[in-house]
């Protein structure tokens, strides 16, 4: 594969050091890697000139801000490694903290060196770097498919024929996906967490699990007992029509409002 490398590479420093020994990794690899001074170039049109006559495939970024902005938008897939400034100094500046977010999200992977720079990496950028190890691990399961957002009719659509709604958060408010999957008569499966526990009761309206061998024997259990699929289905639609009404919410929010009108006194 034909691979870009960028890299600021000022002699002598850590990260020109660093570059030439990835590089030689890649090429060992029988890659063949064009390192270049991300410093040479002016912005990423310039990259696109690069990229074209050179019949570049794929990309490696040192740095996420000083590199990886210029891999942005070229339709080739690149991967970012962290330089060190860029967690230390550039997320401190509002304009390069953002340009960098957008260039994680875009990115294959990420490379931290230490345990300490992944942890800020991941304290900055949650989303990105969250969904890029849910993206890989979705990769490598079986029967597991990553869908894109979709409007609301249709995902209502696709959660109608499903078998069952799992919730797996680690912290909820009020979860509108579980109260969705009640409505359209769809089995509830979540995590045993204060936020899920205060609107499924097990066994009653829905199923909890605390840990993922809990999930597979409820899930196990839900699917050989249709009489308990039934029993959770119809107990949350009415625990749902009843204590989350779509006019009851409205009728409150409207007279919430209207104690907005006029003066305290009045």
């Amino acid at each position: 594969m034909r691979l870009l490398f960028l890299a600021v590479l000022r002699p002598h420093t850590g990260n020109a050091v660093t570059a030439q020994r990835v590089r030689d990794h890649l090429e060992a690899a029988g890659h063949v890697c064009l390192l270049k001074d991300a410093c040479d170039f002016d912005g990423p049109s310039e990259i696109a000139v690069l990229i074209q006559a050179e019949a570049v495939e794929a990309a490696v970024a040192l740095h996420l801000y000083r590199a990886g902005r210029l891999l942005q938008g070229h339709r080739i897939p690149f991967g970012i490694i962290f330089g060190g400034t860029d967690l230390n100094e550039d997320v401190n500046r509002g304009e390069k903290n953002q340009v960098m977010a957008k260039v994680l999200e875009e990115a294959r992977f990420a490379v931290a060196f230490t345990e300490s720079m992944k942890e800020m990496a991941c304290l900055q950028w949650v989303d990105p770097v969250f969904t890029r190890e849910v993206k890989a691990k979705v990769k490598r399961a079986t029967g597991v498919r990553l869908i894109p957002e979709m409007p609301q009719d249709d995902l209502h659509a696709v959660v109608q024929k499903c078998f069952a709604l799992v919730n797996s958060s680690v912290s909820e408010g009020m979860s509108a996906a579980i109260l969705e999957a009640m409505d359209l008569e769809v089995p509830v499966l979540a995590r045993n967490i204060p936020g899920n526990a205060a609107v499924v009761t097990h066994e009653v309206t829905g199923l909890l699990f605390s840990d993922p061998q809990e999930f597979v024997q409820l899930a196990k259990r839900l699917l050989s007992d249709p009489a308990l699929e039934k029993e959770l289905v119809a107990n949350g639609r009415r625990y749902v029509r009843m204590y989350h009404s779509w006019r009851v919410e409205r009728d409150t929010y409207q007279h919430l409002v209207r104690t907005l009108e006029g003066s305290p006194e009045d």
